[in-house]
């Protein structure tokens, strides 16, 4: 597998997000174990004018910082106090675009995914491959990301890649819909319904 190249960062966010789809994810664990997938969900999170960031209005917190850093940052938040994301930044530094990994295909590390996602203690009936990374939470949990990987840059990181699509390979089909879990219309205005979601079609491993 190729790395996504360097140049592939600097773009809008709506311009990344569906150019991630069909890319691969590898987390390399501490004991040197690779655990990863294939992208087949995002969200693009274009800027401070977009009033769903988190940087909306030029919001400038220690929680987003990595959002305003060089393309290719990682941008990792806690939210409803149990759950990670994961953010890639793009476009450019000082400028707080970036995409959100919704959803993935695991392709390694199967098993080890298996037992992040549901611990030691032993389940009735094991999570099926499909729900392992199917929502953004569930994908950190999946391959142990967490607050301590927030700011790393992805271009040079031992724990974190991203690589390109497979050479020769059909581009995924890929459709754009709102993005989910929002806040109200009142609040976001046209930013609600904006198609900034990006789903490989039909696929079988994206969020519910």
């Amino acid at each position: 597998m190729r790395p996504l190249p360097t140049q592939a960062y600097g773009v809008p966010a709506a311009d990344l997000a569906p150019r991630l789809i069909g890319c691969s994810l590898v987390r390399t664990l501490p004991g040197g174990e690779r655990v990863g997938g294939v992208i087949v969900e995002t969200e693009a999170y274009v800027g401070p004018e977009d009033l769903a960031s988190h940087a909306a209005g030029g919001r400038r917190t220690a929680r987003v910082a990595s959002m305003w850093k060089a393309p290719g940052t990682v941008y990792v938040y806690f939210t409803y106090g149990m759950h990670f994301c994961m953010n890639i930044s793009c476009f450019r530094a000082g400028h707080s675009a970036a995409v959100l990994l919704r959803a993935l295909m695991p392709t390694e590390g199967i098993e080890t995914m298996r037992r992040l996602r549901t611990g030691e203690k032993p389940r009735k009936k094991a999570l099926r491959d499909r729900d392992l990374a199917s929502g953004p939470g569930k994908l950190c949990q999946a391959l142990a990301v967490d607050r301590s990987l927030d700011g790393v840059d992805i271009l040079n990181s031992p724990h974190l890649a991203l690589f390109d699509r497979l050479a020769g390979e059909p581009d995924p089909p890929v459709i754009a819909t709102p993005r989910m879990g929002l806040g109200s219309e009142a609040v976001l205005g046209e930013w609600k319904h904006k198609e900034l979601r990006f789903v490989w079609a039909n696929h079988p491993f994206r969020s519910r």
